[in-house]
């Protein structure tokens, strides 16, 4: 009898934990299905974000990389005599003279424009999928195709002050940002490209031709 109750006990056992196998089993696939909708207007949020900093940076401003050299797609490549741990330990200063302004494009070795940088662009990505807060999801009537629209002001603009005294939580805000997220840690690379090669319609070169997030169009458009 002691002998059956153990095979019991030990199917039992082995049954919950064929069911939680599956259960994870599952979760994994239904979190790592993309929603192309989300991930597109997140695509298209992100580039206009990209733009909006872009553009807020005096054209002149240009950013020393004479320890790097320009590879054939405008990107900027880490010279091999330069130690990993060295471009390590600059970074922070490489940040101190975006904050200064102190680039005048008169320093030694090779300028490129500051907003167009590889250094500047890292900076900017870092946080720039928490202003994912700052669309909502907007639902055509008669398609019910989904976009994402910026609803919150620039601080640039007069009716910033305001807006900012009252909390508003877009409910598109959590999977945008982790779409957002994902788009950059999987083409960085491309991003740095396409800014450093000044191509036109970013939003359609990124995310129509480079990542096929969205569906291309027969008319360009840029946000």
């Amino acid at each position: 009898m002691l002998h059956l109750t153990q095979v019991e006990t030990m199917g039992m056992v082995l049954l919950r934990l064929a069911l939680l196998l599956l259960l994870t089993f599952s979760s994994n696939n239904v979190e790592g299905e993309r929603d192309q909708e989300v991930f597109c207007g997140a695509c298209k949020a992100l580039v206009d974000e990209l733009l909006y900093d872009i553009r807020k940076v005096n054209p002149k401003r240009t950013i020393d990389v004479g320890s790097f050299r320009i590879s054939p797609d405008g990107t900027q490549e880490r010279s091999k005599y330069l130690p990993l741990m060295m471009y390590t330990l600059a970074k922070p200063l490489l940040a101190f003279v975006i904050g200064s302004g102190v680039t005048d494009g008169k320093g030694m070795g090779k300028s490129v424009p500051l907003a167009k940088s590889e250094t500047y662009l890292t900076e900017v990505l870092e946080n720039i999928c928490d202003r994912m807060n700052d669309y909502q999801l907007q639902v055509d009537p008669q398609t019910q195709k989904r976009t994402f629209k910026r609803f919150a002001p620039r601080k640039d603009e007069k009716i910033y002050a305001d807006f900012k005294k009252f909390y508003f939580y877009s409910d598109a805000y959590k999977p945008l940002k982790f779409a957002c997220e994902s788009i950059i840690e999987e083409y960085e690379d491309e991003i740095f490209s396409l800014i450093a090669q000044e191509a036109d319609y970013l939003a359609d070169k990124l995310c129509s031709e480079k990542s096929g997030l969205c569906e291309e169009s027969a008319t360009h458009t840029e946000l």
